[in-house]
């Protein structure tokens, strides 16, 4: 069908869970966009897998290049770190699906049209808070500052103004369980 699926939400709002459980489901159907950063792995994460972990001077290169979709840079209190999607040819008939955000989606509706189904997901505050708590607890070297860093910046980045500058946005609520979550998701999938 030639779609991209480009998944949003909030830290903790179940992008991850989302995804592997769509991609485990549709294995062979969707193809997954791996995102590159510029941040540190997490414990847990695999390289080419969550994200390309790249080197700046790696980016800047792809930069020169003209082969970066979008791009996006937070000030974090680590220092900057950069998240971008590399540049790549959709083939005609297959459907991808990537992580991104509310900027990346009109990034790629941009490049590449109506082909894009951008799609929201969405927890209840408290319960998104929680989740991340939980999330940096289990790190080695929890960086709560950063946690509490994302939590505010999303306030900002996921406002009523921003939600209604991306056309034909889907909402997925991830408070039920991921298999309610990816049956919700399929209706949009098989919509086309």
């Amino acid at each position: 069908m030639g779609r991209i699926f480009c998944v949003a939400g909030k830290s903790g709002a179940g992008k991850d869970t989302f995804y592997r459980a769509v991609l485990q489901k549709y294995a062979g159907a969707l193809t997954p966009v791996v995102p590159c950063t510029t941040r540190p792995m997490r414990e847990g994460e695999v390289n080419g897998e969550n994200y390309f972990f790249v080197t700046e001077a790696e980016l800047k290169r792809l930069e020169d290049e003209g082969k970066v979709i979008e791009k996006r840079v937070y000030n974090t209190v680590q220092g900057p770190w950069t998240y971008f999607t590399p540049a790549f040819e959709p083939e005609e008939g297959k459907d991808y699906i990537l992580i991104t955000t509310l900027e990346g989606i009109r990034s790629f509706l941009r490049v590449f049209g109506d082909k894009v189904r951008p799609i929201l997901l969405t927890l209840p505050d408290g319960q998104r808070l929680h989740r991340c708590l939980a999330r940096e607890d289990a790190q080695k070297s929890p960086d709560y500052a950063e946690l509490c860093r994302r939590y505010l910046a999303d306030e900002r980045d996921f406002s009523p103004e921003n939600l209604r500058s991306i056309p034909n946005l889907q909402t997925l609520d991830t408070s039920a369980t991921v298999e309610e979550t990816v049956s919700a998701w399929e209706r949009i999938y098989k919509e086309g």
